[in-house]
């Protein structure tokens, strides 16, 4: 079935690597991003680009409606090219408030729009210490601090509102990415994932597995990804045409 699709974070590492995916399954995108300066990027990929805020929350749900979105996919974040250790004090900070106020105004959006589904972007390195490998009904690590502690409480703030929104909500745990536009051109981290594999696993939650959480990572021994394999029917070893 074909579904419209608002694509918010289109520009970003995953988003550029998922609109292809989309548009080869038959979908029809609309390709959010702030920047004015990326909108003939997504046009040239075959998404309809939209330029709003996500902060600006009036302007977001106008977007939202007048896409006619069946479904609602949040890849957005805040984080500097190629993970700039100098920067990423700050990022954190503002990937964070993208997790909590951002996604809240993502929800109510699609909410308001009649979206019938939203898929989101976390990450798979938020569980509390325990025994490994962590599944998804494990506890994310609520008690940290730091810049440890703003990233996981903006990881829980999103897969709150995402879950407990009244729509078909799904979380999507990335482990750590590389690949075109991810700044490591090789695995990196305990659980590492292709930006392709990453975005296909997106794709692929369209049209299955149930309200919940999934793992995406390639096989290690820090998280289970079974779940995703089984339910989504993910294949950590998807690519993209060369």
């Amino acid at each position: 079935m074909a579904y419209r699709i608002f694509l918010a974070g289109a520009s970003g590492a995953i988003g550029r690597r998922l609109v292809p995916q989309l548009l080869d399954a038959g979908h029809a995108v609309t390709g959010m991003t702030r920047q004015a300066r990326k909108a003939d990027e997504l046009r040239a990929l075959g998404a309809e680009p939209v330029i709003v805020d996500v902060f600006d929350a009036a302007a977001l749900s106008r977007a939202v409606r007048a896409a006619s979105s069946d479904i609602v996919i949040h890849q957005l974040t805040d984080l500097p090219a190629g993970l700039d250790p100098a920067r990423m004090g700050e990022a954190i900070l503002r990937n964070a408030r993208i997790r909590a106020e951002g996604t809240r105004n993502l929800v109510a959006a699609a909410e308001a729009a009649g979206v019938r589904r939203l898929i989101a972007q976390s990450i798979a390195w938020a569980y509390a210490p325990g025994a490994q490998p962590y599944t998804e009904s494990d506890p994310l690590d609520a008690d940290a601090d730091g810049n440890r502690g703003i990233s996981v409480g903006g990881v829980i703030a999103l897969e709150k509102a995402v879950l407990s929104a009244p729509l078909a909500g799904i979380v999507l745990r990335y482990g750590q990415l590389y690949g075109p536009g991810t700044g490591a051109e090789a695995p990196t981290g305990v659980s590492p994932v292709h930006v392709d594999a990453a975005g296909h696993a997106a794709l692929l939650a369209l049209d299955r597995g149930k309200s919940g959480i999934f793992n995406v990572a390639e096989p290690n021994q820090a998280v289970s990804t079974q779940k995703a394999v089984e339910e989504l029917g993910w294949r950590a070893d998807f690519r993209l045409p060369a």
